[in-house]
């Protein structure tokens, strides 16, 4: 007996192992994902709290020097090693595209602080116009509401997959009656 089996995997995979052949390669790229993420996450908290608390420059103004810079790093990481087995287009038009989806993420975190200090700052100005509520605000909530467009948009818009119709044929199965 050579210990081999034909079909014993596919026939009995379960639940889990068929939901990680199904989706297997959606968890790969999400991790690379995460992992250049939360690189990108530690250059753009380190960069906020030293221009916001060490510098003394606003907190909006800081979120957005720090999440440009992170950004560009997110850029390469994303490019050169989560999606380099993609098609790459024109680099400028990955770039472009990339940059505005990341500053539709960017406007989500800001709306996410700005709501945070001021509006409910102005309410309570001794909790939520504090270096704890605007980290909570900006990188907890903020960060993940905008990560989670991010992720989509980039997957979707950026970094396509080599073949990958913009909107899925129509099927005729159904219309044939097969």
């Amino acid at each position: 007996m050579t210990g081999d089996q034909p079909g014993a995997p596919e026939t009995r995979r379960g639940p889990i192992g068929a939901l990680l052949h199904r989706f297997g390669h959606l968890i790969h790229e999400l991790s690379k994902f995460a992992t250049v993420g939360g690189v990108a996450f530690l250059v753009d908290f380190a960069l906020f709290n030293y221009l916001s608390s060490g510098r003394g420059m606003p907190p909006l103004v800081a979120k957005t020097i720090s999440t440009v810079i992170a950004a560009t790093v997110a850029f390469l990481g994303n490019r050169f090693w989560t999606w380099r087995h993609r098609q790459r287009s024109h680099p400028a038009r990955e770039y472009a595209l990339f940059f505005f989806f990341n500053a539709v993420g960017l406007g989500i975190a800001i709306a996410v602080l700005a709501l945070s200090h001021y509006g409910l700052g102005a309410l309570w100005p001794r909790v939520f116009q504090t270096p704890l509520a605007d980290n909570i605000a900006s990188f907890v909530v903020g960060t993940g509401l905008g990560t989670l467009f991010r992720f989509w948009s980039y997957r979707r818009f950026v970094f396509v997959e080599a073949g990958t119709l913009p909107v899925p044929a129509p099927s005729h199965d159904r219309e044939s009656g097969a």
